[in-house]
């Protein structure tokens, strides 16, 4: 223990505490955006993100990039030479930023530790800068807003304002544009609707000037139009009504650098290419890149952002902050003229979300499918804006006014605040159905918004997933314009789509490819009836359940055996968590066993038929004939039937697995007894150094993974620490074993399941504090982390970290520290201190000065 700071001390020190006093913005003051955004990627009918198998190991692209990325960069790293952490910083609470509307509504829904802290980042960051955040807004879902009509713009706008509101509890200062996409008639409802600032790439400026003033009232203007205006100073763009906008041009050069060189290497490096462009003694530099280069782009790159906001920028003297900070202590004294119609990723204006520019191409494909995709989609907004506003004004008194605010329903789909909102806007009070009618209007509005999301022109071709995904989109719209108004668009829609070519064969064009790949992923209501009566012969749902956005009342089940074969037939009502419509049905399923499912649904039509029509089923399985039961559901429910083909993906991965789990335990079971018959032998194999036979080494591997996975369940499950040891040292003799027969066992999940054991018992043992047990359940957390490693499970401690190190400051290191000769007070004994110390040294926790 010591009571010198020392310099690693001091870095962990202010990583743990937040500056709360004013920094003004003078000097060399930096500003590093990161645009963080993915493309909504939800299915439009269940509202969830589906498996993606390209995202593997993880469950689609939101959640791979989040452990890549977004949680890095709230818990990043500094580390010392021997790689242990120094300190823990929030990026987010340095660099300023923006997080696409649909990805901060999933990090809300999928994990909110992280999310909590871009939120308390934005909070802590609006202490130290003057009551001005990091954060700031950006258009709902990403279209380019200068292709948009006017009350797209709006909507778009409003949409972005206020979901930021509802996270950061504020008004957004600035807002980010999709690709930096922007015109004057933008800019003109940026002003409208509050906006103070925008970010631009320096490419997108004409020409500027000083401001005019009273000495000089009409400045010469300078021609910048290669990318060569300064972008170490804000400037004033005017728009025709004498209104204005400020806009920050970030540094085009190192930003690229950034992005495509090695500059994020460190933060010397880091550090060194922004101080190229200092120019005065008091300037800004600001730079923008993907959010994603911050560890996934570029692995590891957000310790270089950590490094350089904690360490390296301050000992420049240069100050950290961000936009509204700066502009807000240094106003612009340029004016600055933006050229017609732009974005950053295009040379050709916005031509890449609608033409053939050669822009996002590669090798011989070409993007002639851009201009019909784009007139298409035009077409049918029109439409759809036709029948909104026709059909609308029978049910909400305004209804453009009702769309600018449905994302406060989006936001939170309850009944409760469903019909508080529907009462806000509706023109008499509306019956039921009405309700349903007005909901469909609205969702049919935010697929029609959704559909221009610019990710699906940005590639080189229509059918990649991006392209497919707006096509669903738009869909989903056609179908609900038809449920309301009874109006069919698909005919039209499909037609117009024959003229965008795809550059895979197979698929020829566009309507093709909405064909094969959109609607035939088409969600209805029969269809979930279904889902939900395969699902239910392995999964116990409750009387009220839910599947995906749908609200499942179970009204009656009855489920019966006989031999092999197992029939359930129920009654559910289905109600769309979206719209609020219903539906009822009889449902019934036949099991054969192994893959063969029959199932038959119809719409519920009285509890009479449907007490007839259970008896019926259940007399003709009491015989225990298959075609009997097959002939009586045939003659109830038609010739409709559904099967294992009708499951959404992953339930039907699941099942599938389910059914298979019955012949893998018999396989198990025979591989098991094979071991054990042979284990003897397998020992003379190894110790005469003798080529062991394939059959007798699977057996071994298959025999051990089935015993340690077992042994792996139950040591989760145990409750007493008793009973956890004793789990623990079966699963130490079992790896011996494994080692000894130089077996790679296969373990699923053993990753997880270990590392959620090991933040479990850290947070039992550094919560609790119980002094009598630190040294026996430390001891038991070491075990566990040696076990992981040597089940090669690659295990990831970084949660368990990030818990240890915010103990490690507010309750270990009090102990070590003294102050006015006297030991701070703490729940630890101080002969414990050196355990926890110990315990910091396996987690790679950099605590050897007070060791």
């Amino acid at each position: 223990m010591t009571q010198n700071t020392t310099a690693t001390q001091a870095i962990a020190e202010k990583t743990e505490t937040s500056s709360t006093h004013h920094v003004p913005a003078t000097g060399v003051c930096v500003t590093v955006h990161g645009h963080f955004y993915q493309p909504p990627r939800e299915n439009p009918y269940l509202d969830v993100i589906e498996r993606q198998p390209s995202a593997y190991p993880c469950h689609d692209w939101n959640e791979r990039i989040l452990y890549e990325c977004y949680r890095p960069n709230v818990f990043s790293r500094i580390l010392n030479g021997q790689g242990e952490v120094v300190g823990i910083v929030n990026n987010f609470e340095y660099m300023s930023f923006n997080v696409g509307p649909t990805l901060m509504s999933w990090l809300e829904r999928h994990d909110r530790e992280v999310y909590q802290g871009i939120i308390e980042a934005d909070r802590k960051s609006t202490e130290r800068l003057n009551g001005h955040g990091n954060a700031i807004a950006q258009a709902y879902n990403h279209i380019i807003l200068p292709l948009a009509n006017e009350r797209d713009k709006y909507t778009q706008v409003r949409w972005g304002k206020a979901d930021f509101r509802s996270h950061f509890g504020r008004d957004p200062e600035g807002m980010w544009l999709a690709e930096t996409a922007v015109d004057y008639p933008t800019l003109k409802v940026l002003v409208d609707e509050g906006i103070r600032f925008i970010i631009l790439a320096p490419s997108q400026a004409k020409r500027c000037r000083p401001l005019p003033t009273a000495e000089n009232p009409d400045p010469d203007w300078l021609e910048v139009g290669g990318s060569q205006i300064d972008p170490t100073r804000p400037y004033r763009c005017i728009l025709e009504d004498d209104r204005s906008i400020d806009i920050f041009f970030y540094d085009g050069p190192i930003s690229r650098d950034m992005g495509f060189n090695e500059v994020l290497n460190s933060a010397g490096n880091f550090a060194g290419r922004l101080g190229q462009a200092v120019r005065r003694p008091s300037q800004l530099i600001c730079v923008a890149t993907d959010g994603e280069t911050f560890g996934h782009h570029k692995g590891g790159t957000e310790k270089c952002l950590s490094y350089s906001f904690i360490q390296e920028f301050p000992s420049r003297g240069w100050t950290v902050t961000n936009f509204a900070h700066y502009l807000d202590e240094n106003a612009p004294e340029w004016e600055v003229e933006l050229k017609s119609v732009t974005a950053w990723s295009c040379a050709h204006g916005v031509d890449r979300w609608q033409d053939d520019c050669g822009c996002g191409g590669g090798g011989l494909w070409n993007q002639k499918w851009r201009r019909p995709l784009r007139d298409t989609l035009n077409w049918l907004r029109d439409r759809l804006g036709e029948i909104y506003e026709t059909h609308g004004r029978k049910f909400l008194s305004d209804p453009w006014l009702a769309r600018d605010r449905y994302i406060h329903s989006i936001r939170d789909r309850s009944p409760e605040n469903t019909i508080n909102f529907l009462f806000r806007h509706q023109s008499h009070t509306l019956e039921p159905a009405e309700q349903v009618d007005a909901l469909r209007l609205l969702e049919m509005q935010r697929q029609s918004l959704l559909m221009f999301t610019s990710c699906g022109w940005f590639f080189d071709e229509l059918s990649r997933p991006e392209g497919v995904q707006i096509l669903r989109y738009a869909a989903r719209a056609i179908e609900l314009a038809g449920d309301v108004a009874g109006v069919q668009l698909e005919a039209e829609f499909r037609d117009r789509l024959q003229k965008a070519p795809s550059n895979v064969e197979i698929f020829g064009n566009g309507a093709k490819v909405y064909d094969e790949l959109v609607v035939s992923a088409r969600v209805t209501f029969e269809r979930v009836a279904a889902h939900y009566a395969i699902t239910s012969l392995f999964k116990h749902y409750q009387s009220e359940d839910r599947v995906y956005c749908y609200e499942a009342t179970q009204l009656d089940y009855h489920r019966q055996q006989m031999g092999a074969l197992t029939l359930a037939v129920g009654q559910l009502r289905l109600v769309s968590e979206i719209t609020r419509e219903s539906q009822e049905f009889i449902v019934a399923v036949l099991h054969f066993g192994g893959w063969d499912f029959h199932c038959c649904i119809q719409p519920f039509i009285g509890r009479l038929a449907y007490s007839q029509i259970k008896d019926k089923l259940f007399s003709a399985l009491s015989e225990a004939s298959v075609a009997k039961t097959l002939f009586a559901m045939t003659r109830v429910f038609g010739d409709r039937v559904f099967n294992l083909e009708t499951l959404f993906a992953e339930e039907r991965e699941w099942i599938v697995q389910q059914v298979a789990n019955t012949s893998k335990e018999n396989l198990d079971r025979l591989f098991t007894q094979a071991y054990r018959d042979n284990y003897s032998l397998l020992q003379a194999f190894y110790r005469e150094e003798l080529p062991v036979p394939q059959e007798l080494k699977a057996s071994a591997e298959i025999a051990l993974s089935r015993r340690c996975l077992k042994v792996l369940q139950q040591f989760e499950e145990a409750k007493d620490r008793d009973r956890q040891d004793m789990y623990l040292t079966e699963l130490e003799a079992i790896v011996t074993e494994a080692e000894n027969m130089r077996c790679r066992m296969t373990l699923p999940n053993a990753k997880q399941l270990l590392e959620a054991l090991i933040l479990r018992d850290c947070q039992a043992l550094l919560g609790e504090a119980n002094p009598e047990t630190v040294a026996e359940e430390s001891q038991r957390i070491s075990r566990t982390i040696q076990m992981g490693d040597r089940l090669q499970v690659d295990l990831s401690l970084d949660r368990v970290q990030e818990y240890y190190f915010r103990c490690l400051h507010r309750d270990i290191l009090p102990q070590c520290v003294v102050v006015a000769g006297e030991t701070v007070s703490c729940p630890w004994d101080i002969v414990n201190v050196p355990v926890l110390l110990d315990l910091g040294v396996q987690l790679a926790v950099d605590v050897h000065q007070w060791l």
